[in-house]
């Protein structure tokens, strides 16, 4: 059991360390292909939360952003491997910040033809998410292992 739950720990987290270690491969001087075309998501992103809430986002250059996530990724993803609650929780913020500002699928008409795709990655974000809070969940419900206080010998004489 115990071998299978760390083969699916590694499976699951290949999907974000391989994706960290490709950004950062292509990460250069300015971002690299993730800030330039993570720019236009996050300007539409930044306007459909102040159009809707009225709270202004600052300006952020998109590389911080861009290696806030391989951060989130790398890190969230060995710790995860590892059998961490906290690389879980790494992920999980990186899943909140990333997935409505990549798959914007609200700022396209439903007969759009992007519409559907970035409507499908969305969700599938939306299962990673809720695999890692089921992730979470187990952990901290499984009690922890106490350790069986031994009865003192008695002397015998």
């Amino acid at each position: 059991m115990a071998f299978s739950s760390f083969l699916g720990r590694v499976l699951f987290a290949s999907v974000f360390i391989l994706s960290a270690y490709q950004e950062f491969n292509a990460y250069g001087v300015d971002g690299g292909p993730a800030a330039k075309a993570l720019r236009p998501k996050f300007d539409a992103f930044a306007h459909q939360v102040h159009s809707r809430v009225g709270f202004q986002l600052p300006d952020i250059d998109m590389k911080f952003l861009v290696a806030g996530a391989i951060a989130l990724k790398g890190i969230g993803g060995i710790l995860f491997i590892l059998g961490s609650s906290f690389g879980a929780l790494l992920l999980l913020l990186h899943q909140v910040i990333t997935t409505p500002i990549l798959y914007d699928f609200y700022n396209y008409d439903s007969e759009d033809k992007g519409f559907i795709q970035l409507f499908i990655k969305f969700t599938q974000n939306m299962a990673l998410f809720g695999a890692l809070l089921f992730f979470v969940g187990m952990k901290n419900s499984i009690p922890r292992r106490q350790p069986k206080k031994k009865a003192p010998k008695t002397k015998t004489y």
